[in-house]
């Protein structure tokens, strides 16, 4: 069982998106994924409850309940946390417990990037991270690779002490498949299939650390 935590210290990176995104495409890989939200918002749990019906669905559960860890059925073989938003490196101790990957979603905006500078270098004091238990991946969100502005953003990214794992283009197409219990994976238009390619390099490096 591999279990991906996607945390930020700051709000509206698209944490929730990123989550129920790779939960999709697990689920549509034939993987049994549970995706686990421990956002008081819920968003990641109405996610799931949406896709219920769907012919690969994600069995959604509340990351609030202390006991949410128990609740992972025995034969699930992906499991997916959803983090609270803007939560500090000394509260995801709990959540960071057996995980294997830690994946902090980023802006390409300067206010977001100090934020993160400090929240990163703050995360890699943590004792299962400085031992190397738990991988963590940066992924660059909400690009605009035509402005200099995102260019500049990802130079910075990667002179980070974490790999850039994943470099995702802004676009609305994330926020109409999330409304409707659904990932980009789900389709396989022309258009969404080059979103798609975005995350190859990102699945690719999660597919590493199993």
């Amino acid at each position: 069982m591999q279990k991906i935590l996607v945390a930020s210290s700051k709000g509206g990176c698209g944490k929730t998106t990123i989550a129920t995104n790779i939960a999709g495409y697990f689920a549509q890989d034939g993987k049994r994924t549970v995706l686990a939200d421990a956002d008081r918002q819920g968003s990641s749990l109405r996610w799931a409850e949406k896709r219920a019906a769907l012919a690969a669905p994600v069995l959604g559960l509340s990351a609030l309940r202390r006991d949410w860890a128990d609740r992972i059925p025995a034969d699930a073989e992906r499991v997916i946390i959803d983090g609270p938003a803007g939560i500090r490196p000394g509260e995801l101790a709990e959540l960071l417990d057996g995980a294997d990957i830690l994946l902090v979603p980023m802006l390409p905006s300067r206010i977001d990037l100090e934020a993160s500078m400090v929240f990163l270098h703050e995360l890699a004091q943590l004792a299962r991270i400085r031992r190397g238990k738990v991988a963590v991946g940066l992924v660059a969100n909400r690009l605009k690779p035509w402005t200099t502005a995102s260019q500049e953003a990802l130079d910075e990214m990667k002179r980070l002490p974490f790999p850039l794992v994943a470099q995702l283009r802004d676009t609305q197409g994330y926020v109409l498949v999330t409304g409707l219990g659904k990932s980009i994976f789900d389709y396989h238009s022309e258009l969404i299939r080059s979103h798609q390619e975005d995350w190859e390099k990102l699945l690719r490096w999660l597919k590493k650390q199993a």
